[in-house]
This record gives C-alpha cells, structure tokens and sequence, in this order.
C-alpha cells in the first residue's frame, strides 16, 4: 500500500528534508537535525507539519452522548471553544488510542459541533468505531472523516505566540486548552492552544489546500518527528502505538498515568472496567528513568530490578536539553518510586538507571 503524502508532502522534499515512514505517512524527519530543531523549540520557536494527525467531525443533536460513550473524559463540561485530553478505551478498559477533543467554536469551518484529533494512521478506526456505536445505540450525530480535508500545523516554543502577533490578532488571548479562529497570512485558522512538546505554544488547522501559504508565512525553524519525539519525551507525553498499544502492548490510562483523563461518572465504553481498577490500583505502571552510565535505551530493552526482568522500556532517547539518557518503561508499582534503582539491559549489559518523577523536562 503506498504511503499517505501530507499536504505539505513536496514542500518538504524541495527543502531536503529526511523523510520517513510514520502511522502510513510519509512525514518529515528531519530538517536540518533533530538536536537543531529540538533546541530552537526550546529556546525560541519551531513549526511542524502534523496533517498526518487524524480529524474526526461529530454533528447532530447526540453528538455529545456519543463523544462520551467513546472517550474517557467529559465532554458534556465543555464550552464552545474549550478543548480537553481523553483516551479511547475498549470494554477492558484497554487504551486503543488517545486524543484531544475540541468542542468548536460555533459557526467555524463547518457545522460540527465536536472535532476530535486520532493518532497518525487512527483515522479510519476512529471514524468506524464513531459509526457503529451511533448506529447501535440509534445516536442522531454525523459522524465524519474529514483528515484530508484538513491542514496542521504545530508552532511551538517560548517565542511562538510573539512570532504569531505579527501575523495575527490576540493569539495570546486564547487561553491554554482553548481553541478560535484567527486570520493567519489570509488563511483562516482554528488556533488552538495544545502542543506535544512541553512549551507554550498552538496547533493551527485550516484548510489543506492552504497550507502552503501558512508554512511559508510562519517564519521559523521547520522540525521534523525526530524533534518531535525528543522533545515529546522530555515532556513525559505518551507516544500511541510505542507507549501504548492494544495488540502489543495493551495498557490502561491508571497503568499509563493519564488517570487526570478518566471521568468515571460518564458511562463510556471500558468505565466499568476502569472504576474496578481504580478502586484496586494497577499491578504495574509507566515509569521515567535517567541512565547513569553510558548507553541509550531503546524500545523493548529489558528492565531489570533486583536481578529479575520486570519490564521493558517502551521509549527512550539521549536527551538534548539535559545531556543525558532518558526513558519510559512499565514497571510493577513496588519498583515506581522515585529514587529507584533500576537495570536497564543495553546490548547485553545492565546499565544502573534511576526511576525520576515525570516530566523530566
């Protein structure tokens, strides 16, 4: 099957970019260098093509019903405008995705009432799921993949809403979590305060056909997923599919620490599920560690405690900002507490780690 091209896709290639394949796209990687782009985020502004992100609609007199049948969190407390983090559970309980909910502004871009954004490749699941739990339970809402109609592009770091007030009125007004429309370069635009990189900054969507005429409006470091994922890590954010994945790694939000997303008094799919473990607490949970000797962990690294393997590390990077050797890993919850000390197996050799409070950054 031929990979998915962003609308961006020979923007990209005309600037020499790395590309690579991610969730059946074919995305940038790298710019210049991920240590580059990683730095310029944290110390002044980057933008980052994120069209490969999924864009579901839900319209109709029960949108909200089925918004809070399919995820975790509560969207009936939302504003127009407001915006909220939430995981997608099966009847287990077990995470298939996570998102970010956008309750819209009235009257923007379309008549949805909802637009919830799916990881990279999560689209087309999404929509079905949507679909079908509409028809089963006879929900009056419209349910619509609308991911090629859209643009994304994420502008990140301490500098971004200074660079966004020459191109824009009062970004700064909208408030963290929050989402309206501005004119960007003619471009009209849901800006939205969310990121993916632990610092201030928006996730502007628009139209893919203008997507163009805003990248080259947005003058600043362009980033790649390398930059993106390091920075992302040093945040302690969950990667889908690496962090967390329901065939091969299937993980709860009490197990992944996302509990601040689970509203049990909503009826949504898993919360029964979810209200037992609750009540009992996880057997094992995701954890932060540093190396304190050489070596980088990688993904599917044994995790050692006491001489045993009890667990593996699901991501892990040499961080740009610290210097230093950083993960993320399950781990029983008698091995969680900070100041633990942890084996991390680097190609055939225990590397002493330390389990550290998240984020790291």
């Amino acid at each position: 099957m031929s990979l998915r091209t962003p609308p961006l896709g020979d923007t990209h290639a005309d600037a020499g970019a790395k590309l690579t394949e991610f969730g059946g796209w074919e995305m940038p990687v790298e710019f210049d260098s991920i240590r580059t782009e990683h730095e310029a985020v944290r110390e002044s502004v980057g933008k980052f093509d994120v069209s490969h992100m999924g864009e579901i609609e839900v319209s109709g007199p029960d949108a909200t019903a089925l918004m809070n049948r399919l995820t975790t969190n509560d969207v009936a407390e939302l504003d127009p405008g407001d915006a909220q983090y939430a995981a997608i559970t099966d009847a287990d309980g077990t995470m298939l995705d996570d998102t970010v909910v956008y309750r819209l502004p009235e009257g923007e871009r379309s008549d949805a009432d909802y637009l919830f954004v799916p990881n990279a490749g999560h689209d087309a699941d999404a929509h079905d799921r949507w679909v079908d739990h509409a028809d089963a339970l006879a929900l009056d809402a419209t349910v619509e993949n609308a991911t090629n109609t859209y643009g994304m592009i994420a502008v990140q770091g301490p500098d971004a809403i200074d660079l966004l007030e020459g191109l824009c009125d009062s970004p700064g007004a909208v408030s963290r979590f929050s989402v309206a429309p501005r004119e960007i370069a003619g471009v009209e635009c849901l800006l939205a305060r969310t990121g993916y990189t632990g610092e201030d900054g928006v996730e502007l969507l628009f139209e893919a056909a203008d997507s163009e005429a805003l990248w080259s409006a947005l003058e600043c470091q362009p980033c790649g997923l390398g930059a993106r994922d390091t920075l992302r890590l040093e945040a302690g954010f969950l990667l889908s599919g690496q962090d967390f994945d329901p065939e091969s790694n299937p993980r709860t939000p009490y197990e992944a620490g996302i509990e601040f997303a689970v509203d049990l008094d909503t009826a949504f799919v898993g919360r029964d599920a979810l209200a037992a473990l609750a009540e009992d607490g996880p057997e094992e949970t995701l954890v932060g560690f540093r190396l304190e000797a050489r070596g980088i962990a990688r993904h599917g690294y044994e995790i050692r405690a006491d001489g045993d393997t009890v667990g593996a590390v699901t991501s892990g990077t040499m961080s740009p900002t610290l210097g230093e050797a950083i993960g993320l890993g399950y781990v029983p919850v008698s091995h969680a507490e900070p100041g633990t000390e942890l084996g991390i197996v680097v190609r055939g050799e225990p590397k002493r780690a330390v389990v550290e409070a998240l984020p790291f950054y």
